[in-house]
C-alpha cells in the first residue's frame, strides 16, 4: 500500500474542492428546472434563460409558452435577478411555431360540437401564447436577447417582447405567418413597428414574410448590435448586464416599468405615472448611495430588491 506523503495537503485540496462544489450548488440551488429552458447564472444577479430544444430547433411546444410565463414571472419576483440573457442553445435561436403541436391543439378544437366553443378553445390557446410573451414584457428585470441564425415567426414575436435585442452576423429574421395562412397573433404586429424606426418596413416584412438580414436588422433598429459569431455575443452582452446588474435595482426596475407604460401611451400619462411612482423611489437609499459613489468616484453596492 502506498501511504501519502503529505495528507494535509491532500484534505485541505478536498476541503478546497468541496468549498467550490458547495458555492456552485448553492447558487445554482435556487434555480428551477424547466422541460423547454435552461436557466443558469453566469455571473452575480445576471440570469441567462436558454431556448432548449435543440435537436427541434428550439420550435416552441404548447409547454415553451407555458414555460415562459412561469419562468420570466419567477425572475422577475426573484431579488437576486436584477438582469436576464435570453438566447437558443443549439444551431438556431429558433425556427419558430412547433407545427405539430400546433396542428394537434388546433384539431382538438375542431372535434368540439359547434362555433361558439371551437373560438372559446381558440381564444384560450391565443391567450395562453400571448401570456408567454408578454411574460418577458411584464418582467421589471431587463430582458436582453441574443439572436443567432434563424428567428423565424414566434421567435420575432419573442425578441421583440424584450428590451434589447443583438444578434450575430449570420443571423437573419423572418415573420413568417402568412405564408402559412394565418396572421401573427402573439405580438410581432403590435409591437414590431413601435421597435423598428420605419412602420413602412414593418408592414412589408409582415406582408412579404421575406428574409431580413442581420445588417438591415441593424440599419432599421431592430437589434443593437451585430456580433461576428455567438460566442463572442454572449460574452460581451454578459458585460452589458454586468453594467446593468451594478446599477441600482430601484433605478433599473422602475425605468423599465416607466418605458413599458409609456409606450403606448401620451406623454402626459407617462410623466404622470413617473411622477405617481418617484414621490415614493426617491426616498431609497439608492439614491444616497449612488450620489455618493458618483462624487467620490467609488463603487457602491445597492441592497437587493
Amino acid at each position: 500500500m502506498h501511504s501519502l506523503k503529505h495528507p494535509y495537503v491532500f484534505v485541505q485540496s478536498s476541503r478546497n474542492l468541496f468549498g467550490i462544489f458547495s458555492r456552485l450548488c448553492s447558487v445554482n440551488a435556487g434555480i428551477p428546472q424547466y422541460e423547454t429552458l435552461a436557466v443558469s447564472v453566469p455571473k452575480k444577479y445576471v440570469y441567462h434563460v436558454e431556448l432548449n430544444r435543440p435537436n427541434k430547433l428550439n420550435t416552441f411546444t404548447p409547454n415553451m409558452w407555458k414555460e415562459f410565463s412561469t419562468c420570466f414571472s419567477a425572475l422577475s419576483d426573484n431579488q437576486e435577478c436584477r438582469v436576464v440573457i435570453l438566447s437558443g442553445q443549439g444551431k438556431h435561436f429558433t425556427a419558430g411555431i412547433d407545427l405539430n403541436g400546433f396542428v394537434e391543439s388546433a384539431s382538438k378544437a375542431h372535434e368540439l360540437s359547434d362555433v361558439a366553443r371551437k373560438a372559446r378553445f381558440l381564444y384560450k390557446m391565443i391567450k395562453q401564447y400571448q401570456d408567454g410573451i408578454t411574460a418577458l414584457e411584464k418582467c421589471v428585470k431587463p430582458v436582453l436577447a441574443v439572436v443567432h441564425n434563424a428567428c423565424v415567426g414566434a421567435g420575432v414575436d419573442l425578441i421583440t417582447a424584450a428590451d434589447v435585442r443583438y444578434c450575430t452576423e449570420e443571423a437573419w429574421f423572418q415573420v413568417k405567418e402568412v405564408d402559412v395562412g394565418l396572421a401573427a397573433d402573439v405580438g410581432t404586429l403590435q409591437r414590431l413597428p413601435k421597435v423598428i424606426a420605419s412602420a413602412s418596413t414593418a408592414r412589408e416584412l409582415c406582408f412579404t414574410a421575406r428574409k431580413l438580414q442581420s445588417k438591415e436588422a441593424l440599419e432599421i433598429g431592430l437589434v443593437s448590435k451585430v456580433f461576428a459569431d455567438k460566442e463572442s455575443a454572449i460574452q460581451q452582452v454578459l458585460e452589458v448586464a454586468e453594467t446593468i446588474a451594478a446599477k441600482s435595482p430601484v433605478a433599473v426596475q422602475v425605468t423599465k416599468q416607466s418605458l413599458v407604460y409609456s409606450q403606448s401611451r401620451p406623454t402626459s400619462e407617462g410623466l404622470e405615472h413617473i411622477r405617481l411612482i418617484n414621490q415614493t423611489m426617491l426616498q431609497s437609499d439608492d439614491l444616497t448611495k449612488a450620489a455618493i459613489a458618483q462624487a467620490t468616484k467609488t463603487k457602491t453596492e445597492f441592497d437587493d430588491l
